[in-house]
């Protein structure tokens, strides 16, 4: 099994390490920011068809907070266009090429989409 090599201290995983007792580390810690605000969201509509045995599916990406709220939208896009999809990797895969609906019902709920490839 081949070691990863580590390119700089992010890759250590937020290790922390200080003989400073008075030291503040609150700074470093997370920080769960919660959903932005429909407006400030920028999302794509993908199409591909890669890895998935020749099957379209639209991919939806950027999206910006916590993995409940991304959920939830994904149930809603799943709903109205009628089909399958999941979650994965914080993005929204739905079943079938339905870019066009999919950015019509992102706009009406106000985020801003843009249709990337093909």
């Amino acid at each position: 099994m081949a070691k990863k090599k580590l390119n700089s201290l992010s890759d250590l995983g937020g290790f922390v390490f200080s003989t400073n007792e008075s030291e503040d580390f609150s700074a470093f810690a997370e920080n769960d920011q919660g959903t932005l605000d429909t407006k400030d969201q920028y999302l794509e509509a993908h199409f591909s068809n890669k890895g998935r045995g020749g099957k379209t599916v639209t991919v939806i990406k950027g999206f910006q907070g916590t993995e409940a709220n991304l959920k939830s939208l994904g149930k809603l896009l799943k709903t109205k266009c009628g089909v399958g999809g999941s979650v994965k990797d914080g993005e929204i895969i739905i079943q079938g090429n339905y870019r066009d609906k999919i950015i019509q019902i992102l706009q009406k709920e106000g985020y801003h989409t843009k249709r990337v490839g093909g």
